[in-house]
């Protein structure tokens, strides 16, 4: 059985991690970090693991590496920068969920994130865990930097667009909500009941933090510099993710001609699923589950394609992703314990 350690595990990703792996049938859980409530049982802080996992949270510290075949870094942002080369000296293979790994520009991440990244020489050998682009890197890798949420709706909804000469890449905009989970478990004025029901709310406009998550991918794929307007929104749901894109179109296309080219693209994906022309993204459809929805439309008025692209923020969108980063790396078959389908209705 291949051990597995959770660092920040009384978090939601943390959870979602818990609730993935318990039904993995090749992973052993055996240690579970958590700050705030070290000392408890794992189950008196989430229920619904009563009877499922017994394991007491522990602090985190240096040593946790060399107890564990693969260690899942569910942490805040900026707090693994300093972590990650400790656990490197072990043999564990480690996934990063934070952004701190993400961007390959040491210089991108101090414009974005305020703060000078410590260890610059470790941003090259970070993968990007994106599997539907980096499956190869992603099989050799030591570390993975596993993407956000909003970056993986966006990117997968415009890669197989990249190479072709079909639309206009300086015209990228991308109109992104999210559930409040996507905050995380801390509480804040934001996040608030009364400040988040009955509302939606755009955030982060022209700045977000996961902008150059985007642009550095799309780019990477286009072969030339990409950029986009991202537009970000919080809606008063738990969880789930739609992002609505838009693109200029260089030629006239059908739906239907869009609709094949992506299924051909996508043809050896288990988890993205390119729906049939009229039908668009619901995140209904793909609510706890590891699946990406992506719905396409002709705007022939306007010589403009809009792409729907749905997924749980908690799963594709971060720990469904990472667990399917983890089979890729171990050599498992990548929709082990990942193939639930969405709960709805």
């Amino acid at each position: 059985m291949i051990k597995v350690g959770i660092a920040g595990a009384s978090g939601y990703t943390g959870l979602e991690l818990i609730r993935l792996l318990a039904g993995h049938p090749d992973v052993e859980l055996t240690t579970l970090t958590s700050e705030t409530f070290q000392g408890q049982n794992i189950a008196e802080v989430f229920p619904s693991l009563n009877g499922i996992v017994d394991l007491k949270l522990r602090p985190l510290d240096d040593s946790i590496a060399n107890e564990c075949d693969v260690l899942f870094l569910a942490l805040p942002h900026i707090t693994v920068m300093d972590k990650l080369p400790v656990y490197l000296k072990s043999d564990c293979k480690v996934i990063d969920l934070s952004a701190d790994y993400r961007l390959k520009d040491p210089e991108a991440y101090s414009d974005w994130y305020s703060v000078t990244h410590t260890h610059p020489e470790l941003l090259e050998q970070a993968v990007y865990g994106l599997p539907e682009l980096h499956r190869q890197a992603i099989q050799t890798a030591r570390f993975i930097a596993n993407p956000g949420c909003y970056p993986t709706s966006v990117i997968l909804a415009l890669a197989p667009l990249l190479k072709t000469d079909w639309v206009d890449l300086d015209s990228i905009i991308s109109d992104s909500k999210s559930g409040v989970s996507g905050a995380g478990r801390k509480p804040s004025l934001t996040t608030n009941y009364s400040e988040v029901n009955e509302g939606i709310s755009p955030y982060g406009l022209a700045d977000h933090r996961h902008t150059p998550e985007m642009e550095q991918e799309l780019s990477t794929l286009a072969g030339k510099p990409v950029r986009l307007t991202f537009s970000p929104h919080l809606v008063p749901m738990t969880r789930g993710m739609l992002s609505t894109v838009y693109i200029n179109l260089n030629e006239t296309l059908s739906d239907e001609k869009l609709v094949e080219h992506y299924r051909d693209f996508y043809k050896s994906e288990s988890f993205i699923r390119v729906l049939n022309p009229g039908k668009f993204a619901s995140s209904h459809h793909v609510l706890s589950s590891n699946f990406c929805d992506i719905g396409l439309k002709v705007d022939a008025r306007n010589q403009r394609l809009i792409i729907t692209s749905a997924l749980d923020n908690l799963i594709k969108g971060a720990s469904g992703q990472a667990v399917q980063n983890m089979n890729i790396m171990l050599g498992l078959d990548e929709k082990t314990g990942l193939m639930a389908p969405a709960v709805f209705p």
